[in-house]
């Protein structure tokens, strides 16, 4: 009874249509910004053994979802976080522009170094295909979760100029979560069948760590734009493999 009488409060929102609005467009927000990590996780796992693959993805999103409830808890601290604490180049750095520039850097840097891996698959000189095959399990994680931290500050911040209903971001957040998980194994398994798809993802991740970058320095980029032009890039590439799939079938079939 008393756990009832705790809780009524946070969901007062459940008679109020403008909160179920809020709570739709704030899983939306939640989904379409996981994207980004998504990608990420299936592209790092996809170089485990394939027996860890399942469960590194499991333990990574499951992590990655205690340490956004975690953050949700925290919330009146991660709000300070946009506060400036020095101003360099004309620009007030706030902890979350230092974040965000330094999640960038290390997206860029990974994306470029499977890029170079890809393009030049006989040069093994510290190619991340060995880093990555010599890390362990936990390696892998801790790496998704690195990621996931500058990704969930971003996302939280985000979902508290939506609402100030504590409860919403939580629902938001569990269930954005929840389809990274239903997701991230045929996601990870169509980039690992599609050697092409590869590149691409590796492009996008480069070019959301440059946003996260520019993001950091003061330069907003419109989330819209960016995955306008993933949508189109995936589109573009879809019709390839539609080609390339009936010129294979029409060549089988002149044999």
């Amino acid at each position: 009874m008393q756990l009832i009488e705790f809780l009524a409060p946070h969901f007062a929102f459940v008679s109020d249509p403008t909160a179920w609005v809020a709570l739709l467009t704030l899983v939306v927000l939640e989904v379409v910004l996981g994207i980004d990590n998504l990608i990420f996780i299936s592209i790092l796992t996809n170089k485990l053994p394939e027996a860890q693959r399942a469960r590194a993805r499991r333990l990574g999103i499951s992590a990655a979802l205690i340490m956004r409830l975690v953050l949700l808890a925290t919330i009146s601290i991660i709000v300070q976080l946009t506060t400036p604490v020095f101003t360099a180049l004309g620009h007030g750095f706030s902890w979350r522009d230092l974040i965000l520039i330094a999640g960038g850097l290390f997206l860029v840097w990974k994306a470029t170094k499977e890029i170079h891996h890809t393009v030049d698959p006989e040069d093994h000189k510290d190619t991340m295909l060995g880093e990555t095959l010599q890390i362990s399990l936990a390696g892998a994680i801790f790496q998704i979760l690195l990621l996931d931290l500058v990704f969930s500050i971003d996302s939280i911040i985000t979902a508290v100029g939506m609402t100030d209903e504590i409860a919403i971001m939580y629902i938001a957040v569990i269930v954005a979560v929840s389809v990274m998980m239903l997701a991230a194994g045929p996601l990870a398994d169509f980039i690992a069948k599609n050697p092409s798809i590869v590149m691409l993802a590796l492009g996008f991740l480069l070019m959301i760590g440059m946003t996260l970058i520019a993001d950091g320095m003061g330069y907003h980029v419109p989330k819209g734009y960016i995955y306008a032009a993933m949508g189109f890039s995936a589109l573009v590439e879809g019709l390839n493999m539609l080609a390339r799939r009936r010129k294979k079938a029409r060549s089988g079939e002149g044999h």
